[in-house]
C-alpha cells in the first residue's frame, strides 16, 4: 500500500529556514519521480519541485529556484524539501506526491508552512 506522510512544517520568521520530510512506505522512492506541491489558500495546488529517477534530475518552479533544495534519502525512502530564505508568500500546504504506476498519482495529507513576523 502506497503511504506519504509529510512532516516538518510549522511557523518561521521571513528569511528563516525550514526541511520538510515526506517518509514512503509500499514503494522506493528510489525508482519514481517524487515531488512537492504546495496550496495557499485561495489557490490552486503548484508544483514546486521535482526529483527524477533514475538520474536524480531535479526541476524548480521560479518562484522558489535558489532558494529550494529536494532531495532523497534512498536508505530511509524519505524524500526532503530544504526551504531557505523564506518569504511571506511561500505560506501554505505542502504535499508530497509520488507519480506511481500507469500515472497514478499518490498524495500526502499536507503539512502547513507558515512564514510570517
Amino acid at each position: 500500500q502506497v503511504q506519504l506522510v509529510e512532516s516538518g512544517g510549522g511557523l518561521v520568521q521571513p528569511g528563516g529556514s525550514l526541511r520538510l520530510s515526506c517518509a514512503a512506505s509500499g514503494f522506493s522512492v528510489s525508482a519514481y519521480a517524487m515531488s512537492w506541491y504546495r496550496q495557499a489558500p485561495g489557490k490552486e495546488r503548484e508544483l514546486i519541485a521535482r526529483i527524477f529517477s533514475p538520474g536524480g534530475t531535479r526541476n524548480y518552479a521560479d518562484s522558489v529556484q535558489g532558494r529550494f533544495t529536494i532531495s532523497r534519502d534512498n536508505a530511509k525512502n524519505t524524500v526532503f524539501l530544504q526551504m531557505n530564505s523564506l518569504k511571506p508568500e511561500d505560506t501554505a500546504v505542502y504535499y508530497c506526491n509520488v507519480q506511481y504506476r500507469y500515472g497514478q498519482d499518490y498524495w500526502g495529507q499536507g503539512t502547513q508552512v507558515t512564514v510570517s513576523s
